[in-house]
This record gives structure tokens, sequence and C-alpha cells, in this order.
């Protein structure tokens, strides 16, 4: 027996308020061909994804009373967002997160228990196979900015600490770039490293600054025609992996900083809102390291793993 697949009756259709009762059975019609056109579809999940998407997407269009040229403009839109993608940057991953939808996705699948660490958006600026650093280590390389002093444990849900993790860091410069942004192959502002036999790490990097998300190409140029910012407010990423426990995608973020409210992604949660303490030139370091003149600052990050789903 196939799933019967119900259409939404017109008045949940703001914008079909004002269509003739014929037109309307005509547009309500074709949702009814194209959810039927996914019952023998052996597989479940996805047969509820498509006729869900489908749904949405023709209550959208009959909402908004979409014209061919909006349709056609959407289209030139997307295509532009796939020209510009490559292995370096993500545009789809930006326009998810600039839609709320990354975030979204991220609250639906990352329930946080008790007091295990919330998660937020990944971003479109993560490398695999940064370099390794020890505890204690700089991840900041060549990149310019205020150094910061960042340490924290990693425990599970129970309190037990949690030792060899793997947390792998990435951040921008003080000018407001990745890495991968530039064009010499630098690699700078990312790294990875465990957590020690006690559950305790610790690193050097910069002091989180805020940033513009890259808006030289169509996300930038939507979010300028709707009068939105592109800025992130300043923070610091993390992902952190241990088998048994659920990975964990985050940021920590500066508390002040203004941008905490606007953040352009909505990638900012309380609870991954810290202090950033600055420390005068000449203060002496955790580890002793020589600074000179420079000022430095320092954070703590203390990082709770719930189970990993069965």
């Amino acid at each position: 027996m196939t799933q019967q697949t119900g259409v939404p009756e017109t008045e949940s259709i703001p914008g079909s308020q004002h269509v003739s009762e014929a037109q309307q059975n005509v547009e309500e019609q074709l949702v009814r061909n194209v959810l039927r056109s996914f019952d023998d579809c052996q597989d479940p999940r996805l047969k509820q994804l498509m006729q869900s998407l489908v749904t949405h997407l023709h209550n959208f269009i009959r909402d908004v009373r979409l014209t061919e040229a909006e349709w056609n403009k959407a289209i030139e839109f997307l295509t532009a967002v796939g020209h510009i993608t490559d292995d370096r940057r993500q545009e789809f991953i930006l326009l998810s997160d600039v839609f709320g939808a990354s975030m979204q996705t991220i609250n639906v699948n990352n329930e946080a228990p008790g007091d295990a660490t919330e998660a937020t958006v990944f971003g479109p600026f993560f490398v695999d196979d940064a370099p390794r650093i020890e505890n204690g280590g700089d991840i900041a390389g060549a990149a310019p900015g205020e150094p910061c002093w960042i340490e924290g444990s990693v425990k599970d849900t129970d309190g037990n600490p949690v030792p060899n993790a793997r947390i792998e860091v990435w951040e921008a410069d003080e000018d407001g770039f990745y890495d991968v942004q530039y064009d010499d192959q630098r690699v700078s502002g990312r790294a990875h490293l465990y957590s020690d036999e006690d559950g305790n790490y610790r690193f050097w990097g910069l002091t989180p600054t805020p940033y513009p998300i890259p808006h030289d190409g169509p996300v930038g140029k939507m979010l300028e025609a709707v009068g939105r910012s592109p800025m992130r407010a300043s923070h610091l990423h993390f992902m952190v992996t241990k088998p048994g426990l659920r990975t964990l995608v985050t940021h920590i973020f500066v508390r002040g900083d203004e941008l905490l409210k606007y953040d352009t992604v909505f990638g900012v949660k309380e609870s991954l809102i810290k202090d950033f303490v600055q420390q005068d030139a000449g203060t002496p370091t955790p580890d002793g390291r020589d600074l000179g003149e420079r000022t430095w600052a320092r954070t703590r990050f203390d990082i709770v793993l719930p189970p990993a789903a069965d």
C-alpha cells in the first residue's frame, strides 16, 4: 500500500487568497501529481524528504506568487554559487549559513544533554590534515595578530577526563582572513593536538577578531541587496573527536564583542561566549614564553562530550 500524502488546504497558502478557485485547483493538482511521483521510492526516508521538500517549495511559490523572471533570477543565482565553489571555497555552505539553515540543522541534530558543550556552525574553512602541535604549541604560524593562550579540559558527561581526544582548531588572522583565502598555499592559524593523560589541553593561538564572510561572490551580493552585514562575531573554531563520544563542532566567542547579536550566520550561543582576559606587555606567560613588549590574552574553554549516538 502506498503512503497517501495530503496537500495543504488552500487557506494555508496566503498568496492564494485572491486566486480563482479554478486556478487553485490547477495548482493543487500539480502538487498532488509531483508528490505521487515519489510513491514508488523504496527508501522511506528519501521519500519523506522529497515529498516534504516538494510540498514546502510549492507552498513558497504559491505564497509569494513567484514570477517567471524571479524564477530565472534564482536559477542564475544558484548557478553562480556553483561556479565560484571549488576545493578551497564552499559558497553553498555560506549560503546555507546566512539563511540560518546550517545552524538549525545543527540544533536539530546536536541537542546538548546535561552540561554537554553546545555545537555551532562548521563554516567553510576547515581543512583536513592540519599540522599537529604538542600541548603548549602555537597554531598561529606566521599569521598576524595578538597572541592568545587557550587552555581547558575535555571530559565526558559523567565528569571523567577524556585523554587523547583529537582537538582541531582553526581561526582567521587579525586581518580577517583564513590561510586558505591567500594564494600562496600558506598554512597558518590552524593545527590539531591531543588532550593529555588527564584530559587537559593548552596552546597558543591568536585573540579572535571580527571579520566578514567572503562577500565578493553571489552570497555577498545577496546580503548587500537585502541590507544585511557580512560580518561574523569574533571566534575560534574547535572540532573535538574521540571514539565512543559524540563529535563536537563548535566555536568560542569573545565576551564584549558588539557583533555577538548580529553574527551573520547566527552561530552565537550564550554558553560559548568566553572571557578573553587581556594581559599587559611583560606579564609572565603560563609557559614562560617571551613575548617581549607585546600584549597578549588568555581564555579557558572546558569541553564536555556526550556519548555517541547508537
